[in-house]
Parts: C-alpha cells; structure tokens; sequence
C-alpha cells in the first residue's frame, strides 16, 4: 500500500458503507484499482435470498415467495431474514406449527411500521384526532397524481408514532420524478390539513412534526440538490452539515434566504393540494375514520372499498376481512371553520 514494495501474491480486499468519507490517497491508481458497488437486492435477489433464509422454515401452503419478495422493495439481506425470523416467532407465540402468510404480512408490518404498542392507553379523543390524521394522509395518497400504493393505515400505536400509513411501490425503484415529489409533499401534509379542517387551528397537534419535517427535508433536496427552482438554477448547493454530518460549504446570505423561500413556497403548495383534497373528499374522510375507529387497521384494498361506500367487518377468530356491499353512515362531525 505504500507504492514503494512490490508486495506479490497478495490481494487487499476491503469494505466500507461510508464511501464519502474515504482518504483519496486509498483511491489513487495502484491502491484499490477495483470498486464493487454491492446495493441492496432487486426483486430476483430477494426471491432468492428469502429461499435462502427459508430452507429450515415450516412453511404453510399459502407463503408465496414471490408476493413477499415484490412487497419488500429496500430491503437488505439482513432485512429479509428478519423478516423471516420475525414471521417464525409470530406463529410460534400463536403455538403454530406451520408459518402462514400472514406471519409474513405482520412481519412486514412490525419490520416497516414498529412493534405495536397496544397497551398504550389512548382517550377516545386522542384516537379520534388520529384517525382523522391518518385518514387525512390515505386519502391524499390515493388522490394525487403520483404516489406508492398505499399498504395499510392503522391507529395502532407503533413504535413512537400514535398511528401509520404505510406506502410500498410496486417495484423496485431508483430515481423519483418532479410529479411524485411534489405528490409525496401533499401526502405529508395530509394529516396536519386533516386535523385542520376537522377539529379548527386551535385544535391542531404536534402530531405532524414528523410529517413537516419530512417535507421540509424533500424540499431542501429539491431546490438544492436537483434542481427543482427557477430561481435558483440549476446548481449545487451545500447548506450546514449533509446526511452524513459532513460540513458543506457556505452559501451567501441572499442565497440562503432563496432557498428558504424556494423551500417554503413547495411546502406550501403541497399543503394547499392536500387541503384541496381533502376538501373534495371530505365525505370520504368522515367514513373512513369512522371505519378505522372502529378496526384499527386497515390495508390499502380496505380503504378503497370504505371510500367506495362498502361495509368492512372481520371475522373475530380469524380476523379476515368479509366485505358487505352497503352504505356507510357519514359521522355527525361539523368541519370547523378555516
């Protein structure tokens, strides 16, 4: 390695998951001439990865390999056999012998979404709040013109959050477009208009700090990292410290206050889309957080049925979805005054 020994016969192999921060002096001609970028699985490999990690599974007839495999798009090798051995304890805690399916899909869930909290004691106001919130985010996500397919929402406690909406692409995906961006920024703020429209400004929660961050986040990268500003152009700009905590280099002030307002103006729009939105489909929230008060969680094929004015019940033992073709009554709720 110090360019001054021919040291034959012997081959240096190293890895790093921290690419940006390597010395250029490892990367000079005669140092480590070969880079092998090794990304996270496509849907092939997670097939085969998945067989892998289930060779000594008993599995039930319905698993499907293939349908677990395009529903876990960004999963690592070390994802997918927790996954699996998240499913294997699911059915050993319910005294299984076989590993079903729906080990798979509560897996996922628990892996993506957290462990559910359900002794956390919510009010039923709290509960209200978050149905409303977590509807407000479902309906935008199915409305806008570009958005992942939503999974499932839930006003389950998990993790740190008091409920979820969960979106899963399709396929596997490497680049997003101007289109899905400014979707996902009014799916972000979803729930926060929700809230605002149902319950009034002064009723509006912390709930949505997550979301706002998210969001602020997406625009940053917009107007400073792809080029998504007229008024900025299209350059590179480096505010503060990066994703990494790598210090960028500084912006001059009236560049700086640019970009705060190229930031705040795409926010803005995203929340005057999703309250649009919203507004149109006001009948469709009521309902829907009507239905998730009453089950909790529901998948994304659930929620377009409740949209769609059809009754969703389960099965007690089971658990299993029977859907009922009827109307359901809308909530007597009074939409707040803006």
């Amino acid at each position: 390695m110090d360019g001054f020994e021919a040291n034959e016969g012997i081959i240096m192999i190293a890895a790093t998951n921290r690419p940006d921060v390597l010395d250029s002096a490892l990367l000079r001609p005669g140092r480590f001439d070969r880079q092998v970028t090794v990304p996270n699985p496509d849907l092939i490999g997670r097939e085969a990865i998945l067989r892998v990690h289930m060779k000594n599974v008993p599995l039930a007839v319905d698993v499907n390999v293939k349908v677990i495999a395009r529903g876990t798009p960004g999963f690592s090798g070390a994802d997918l056999a927790n996954l699996v051995n998240e499913a294997a304890l699911m059915a050993a805690r319910k005294d299984r012998k076989l590993v079903t399916m729906r080990d798979f899909e509560d897996a996922k869930d628990k892996v993506l979404m957290g462990a559910e909290r359900k002794s956390m004691a919510m009010s039923e106001e709290e509960k209200k709040l978050t149905a409303y919130h977590e509807g407000g985010h479902a309906i935008v996500a199915l409305k806008v013109p570009e958005a992942d397919p939503v999974h499932k929402a839930t006003i389950i406690p998990r993790g740190r959050a008091l409920g979820m909406v969960m979106q899963l692409p399709e396929g596997d995906r490497y680049s997003k477009n101007f289109t899905q961006m400014t979707s996902e920024l009014a799916i972000l703020m979803g729930g926060r208009v929700a809230e605002e429209i149902i319950f009034g400004k002064d009723k509006v929660t912390s709930g949505a700090s997550s979301d706002i961050q998210q969001a602020t986040r997406l625009a940053k990268a917009m107007v400073t990292r792809w080029g998504y500003s007229d008024e900025l152009g299209f350059v590179n700009y480096k505010m503060g410290e990066d994703e990494y905590g790598a210090l960028g280099r500084d912006v001059s002030e009236a560049t700086a206050q640019k970009i705060d307002d190229e930031v705040k103006r795409l926010v803005q729009a995203g929340y005057n889309e999703a309250k649009r939105l919203l507004i149109e489909n006001l009948e469709g929230l009521h309902r829907l957080a009507k239905v998730l008060l009453e089950l909790e969680t529901l998948t994304g094929d659930e929620i377009v049925k409740v949209l769609n004015g059809e009754e969703i019940k389960r099965d007690e033992t089971t658990g299993v979805a029977i859907e009922l073709s009827s109307n359901v009554a809308v909530p007597e709720t009074e939409v707040a005054a803006q």
